[in-house]
């Protein structure tokens, strides 16, 4: 039986200005500072109702981006069927005010096929089995989810281009690409009249790998950078200051992406030290990480994840205090260090997964 839900009526200040926006890159589009992400708590294990009520939430404070990809879940796929199921019943009136976006790279259907990558075959397969689930002609945006060192740049960039041209995306995007192969990557698609949008990189607190070079070459290059992780999984909303509650994200179906070691000893005391000055700056630690991945003018957008509605409503309140004094700036990188909980390091640094 399909859940009925009350009619749903936007809230018309949806756009007073909570939720600021910056531009992608170069191009003509903006994005909110915070977007959600369905990467957890939009599958099957999460009832339909609570997806219903962060949705709604979310864009009544003005997130106007939803991210996904084709293996969010558990099981794959079922975060697409589940939005588009709540897309159907709510969103549908609001399209035209959404930025959809989705992903394909990793494992997805059985058979050579359907294991990932960056081959035209998958790529383009993929594609139309997300358009397929979330009932959509177009997605805002589409990303190669992963570098594949076993497929050539050029045809994962023709895919890519292909989708555009075709009228199945609006824009495209890399998610953890090296410098080396974003720029490989701009330039291949320049070569089909495709700007690269964007880039969608891990990167918070614990993990800086984006600060030597991507950045710089995203600016070069004229795309965004939209950060996923911005709370280490979870380790950043000071969760685990005294180890891992029943309830934590590692002990969920799907939570596998918080790994013991990640509750390091010293891990733990940077996060205690962290916290220390969020509280000095009268925010939780979990607002004060988003704060700080915001802190560069760089960065368009940051993803943010949810298990209830109330987590996002705490997030968007992050914005109230966006600045960061020197000394502030200096004290937390001295704490903000590599913590080893960069699960995508492989394919951003050209090795084979």
């Amino acid at each position: 039986m399909t859940t009925q839900f009350p009619n749903y009526q936007a809230d018309p200040q949806r756009y007073d200005g909570r939720m600021p926006m910056r531009r992608c890159g170069r191009s003509g589009l903006q994005l909110p500072l915070l977007s959600l992400g369905l990467w957890h708590n939009f599958g099957d294990s999460s009832s339909l109702q609570n997806q219903r009520e962060m949705l709604r939430t979310a864009f009544d404070l003005g997130i106007t981006h939803f991210d996904l990809a084709n293996n969010y879940g558990p099981p794959y796929g079922s975060a697409e069927s589940n939005f588009g199921e709540l897309l159907r019943r709510d969103f549908r009136p609001y399209r035209d005010e959404l930025i959809i976006s989705t992903k394909a790279g990793w494992d997805m259907w059985p058979g050579p096929y359907g294991q990932g990558g960056g081959s035209r075959k998958y790529v383009l397969a993929s594609l139309d089995q997300s358009l397929a689930r979330m009932g959509l002609d177009y997605v805002d945006i589409f990303y190669s989810h992963r570098f594949d060192a076993h497929t050539p740049l050029e045809e994962t960039a023709g895919a890519l281009a292909t989708a555009v041209h075709s009228g199945r995306a609006l824009y495209v995007g890399i998610s953890s690409y090296s410098p080396a192969s974003t720029r490989k990557m701009a330039a291949l698609l320049a070569e089909h009249k495709v700007p690269l949008l964007i880039h969608q990189p891990s990167y918070n607190l614990l993990n800086r790998w984006i600060e030597p070079e991507l950045l710089g070459t995203l600016e070069q290059a004229g795309a965004g950078c939209i950060t996923f992780t911005a709370l280490a999984q979870g380790l950043l909303t000071g969760k685990y200051l005294e180890g891992a509650p029943r309830d934590a994200r590692i002990h969920r179906p799907g939570g596998a992406s918080l790994r013991p070691e990640h509750l390091s000893a010293e891990n733990i005391e940077r996060v205690r030290a962290l916290d220390a000055i969020a509280r000095r700056r009268g925010q939780s630690l979990a607002q004060m990480a988003l704060a700080w991945v915001l802190r560069d003018p760089r960065v368009t957008s940051t993803l943010i994840g949810a298990s209830r509605a109330e987590q996002i409503v705490e997030n968007v309140a992050a914005l109230r205090n966006l600045d960061f004094s020197p000394e502030e700036l200096a004290e937390i990188d001295r704490h903000a260090q590599e913590g080893g909980v960069d699960l995508w390091r492989a394919p951003a640094t050209d090795q084979a997964v």
